[in-house]
């Protein structure tokens, strides 16, 4: 039998085979020191977990919840809005609670897609932001991750030779994998691009909060004039909290976007579990250390993998933010790409990355590494690694015999 029409659409997912090469090494009972999936490490905020503990068990609790989000959990985020980013948000047309960013944009790619739409996604890119259009039966068309001014002249390229013409674009800054920033200048430019070409920005903004100097914290596209008419904008917990597991996110913005997210979402989820939304709102409106000791952590982390990667021969520009860094596959495995190379690491060095190839075809020549390894453990991926390099020669060679014919 055939596959099934939307799953046909959907290649192999790349990190599979890592994570299958991961699991298998562990079994044999090798320490693999995993700086592949963006998974915080870092606990959740005392007061938000004793928040959910004190929430679950009482009356109604249990009961469904609301899929917009309960008001108070809205209200949260609008006041989220209005202290970082001085922009004000209607809680009830412009604010909706979602299942993690992730869910966000898979739905909202269902809300406003029709079949043969086209949608401007940045490549390399987090997974779901092509992907999800994707399964809604829409079409594809890449843009630069980076951006430059360089940027705006392929967006006019993709808008001229695409038909029909792109229904949205997305971006993503702090970006996932790339952890390239933008600036509100950009983002005033983009908005009067949409404007003038009458396109929806559909922005990613997980990492809102993962920067490491205050020269680089990362504005919302929201703060640039007009953007309510065209842009929405997705949040999430995960990050800034230490609650990826939690799924929780937000969608903000343009009502009509918000209003087609919310229909779409009420045939398919009565929101999270209510305990978690009211936990949710006390991390919005609760102290900030927590969010400032995350970052310092992240810091340090990244300060530690530039150091001792450097000294095992492997240089990783320090990123400005999110908690990844993108670096170059080393000159001499190259040639492999990325997915062999992460492959190797497993195999030779006992540290996973995320291969480049995953986020798309212009990120094959690049690996990802995420800091969520203590500073212990990073320096022991770095000792790895060198061990790995030292042996290049023979294992390259040894790689060219497997795949020479017989």
């Amino acid at each position: 039998m055939s596959e099934f029409h939307r799953v046909r659409r959907l290649p192999p997912y790349v990190f599979e085979q890592v994570n299958k090469l991961k699991a298998k090494a562990r079994a044999a009972g090798a320490d693999i020191i995993d700086l592949g999936m963006g998974n915080p490490d870092l606990a959740a905020p005392k007061h938000v977990v004793d928040k959910l503990v004190e929430t679950v068990g009482k009356p109604r609790t249990d009961r469904y919840s609301a899929s917009k989000g309960i008001p108070g959990l809205r209200r949260a985020q609008a006041g989220y809005y209005a202290r970082r980013f001085d922009v004000k948000l209607d809680p009830e047309t412009q604010v909706i609670a979602t299942l993690g960013s992730k869910e966000g944009f898979a739905n909202m790619a269902q809300a406003i897609t029709a079949p043969g739409d086209v949608v401007l996604t940045p490549n390399p890119s987090y997974p779901i932001h092509a992907f999800g259009f994707l399964i809604a039966g829409g079409v594809i068309r890449s843009v630069p991750a980076e951006p430059s001014p360089e940027y705006f002249v392929a967006l006019e390229r993709a808008l001229i030779h695409s038909t029909p013409k792109p229904i949205a674009v997305v971006v993503c800054y702090p970006s996932n994998p790339t952890a390239m920033v933008a600036s509100l200048d950009f983002y005033k430019d983009l908005v009067l691009f949409a404007k003038k070409h009458e396109i929806f920005i559909l922005s990613d903004l997980a990492y809102a909060e993962v920067y490491f100097d205050d020269n680089d914290r990362p504005p919302s596209v929201l703060q640039a004039p007009g953007a309510f008419d065209v842009a929405v904008e997705f949040t999430s917990m995960s990050k800034t909290f230490s609650m990826a597991g939690w799924r929780m996110g937000f969608a903000v913005g343009n009502e009509r976007l918000i209003a087609a997210l919310g229909r779409v979402k009420s045939y398919l989820d009565y929101g999270a579990f209510t305990p978690i939304q009211v936990a949710a709102a006390a991390a919005l409106n609760g102290p900030e250390d927590c969010i400032r000791e995350m970052r310092a952590t992240y810091k340090r982390r990244r300060d530690v993998m530039v150091e001792s990667f450097a000294a095992a021969g492997w240089p990783i520009e320090p990123p400005r933010a999110s908690m990844f860094a993108w670096t170059p596959v080393p000159e001499k495995f190259r040639h492999l790409g990325s997915l062999e190379f992460s492959k190797l690491l497993i195999e030779k060095a006992d540290v996973a990355v995320s291969p480049g190839i995953g986020f798309g075809e212009h990120g094959d020549d690049y690996v990802r590494l995420a800091l969520v390894e203590n500073e212990q453990r990073i320096r022991q991926a770095a000792r790895g690694v060198k061990r790995f390099f030292e042996s290049a020669d023979q294992t390259l060679h040894n790689v060219v015999k497997l795949k020479q014919p017989a």
